[in-house]
């Protein structure tokens, strides 16, 4: 058995507002969405570039619930762009609120993050200088030792 591709599924209040929200802030294009006919939107796939993120409203009542819901999340989805601090800021005008501002980083990419209106925070680079492993290694050591 092979694994053939992996997706981010998110849940969320309001998909229809995230929906939004990711195509002006990130430039998502909508492949398509599955409504209930409550309206609730039960699935919905977005693409990325070429990479596909699915996601769907919460349902409480299969303990399918977001972060806004639960208190926060412990994931972040990494979206590798070419120019991270314009992406930052075009998130940002859409609604999302900055963590963490644009920096240079040790393992070679400028990369800032955003957390946006549902929750879920979005890292948000691009490369600066490629890094081998090792070095990436060294230069890690060297930053926890301060």
């Amino acid at each position: 058995m092979s694994v053939h591709e992996l997706f981010a599924y998110l849940r969320v209040q309001d998909a229809g507002a995230a929906i939004d929200f990711y195509t002006r802030a990130f430039g998502a294009k909508e492949k398509f969405r599955l409504t209930e006919p409550g309206g609730r939107i039960g699935h919905a796939e977005l693409l990325f570039g070429d990479a596909t993120l699915m996601l769907s409203e919460e349902f409480p009542e299969l303990g399918l619930l977001g972060p806004t819901s639960v208190g926060g999340t412990t994931v972040s989805i990494h979206l590798h762009v070419d120019d991270c601090d314009a992406l930052l800021a075009r998130a940002v005008g859409a609604g999302a609120t900055l963590v963490r501002a644009a920096s240079d980083q040790f393992y070679g990419e400028r990369s800032g993050t955003v957390r946006d209106p549902f929750g879920h925070e979005w890292m948000i680079g691009h490369e600066i200088e490629a890094v081998s492993p090792e070095e990436m290694q060294r230069r890690y050591d060297a930053l926890m030792k301060g």
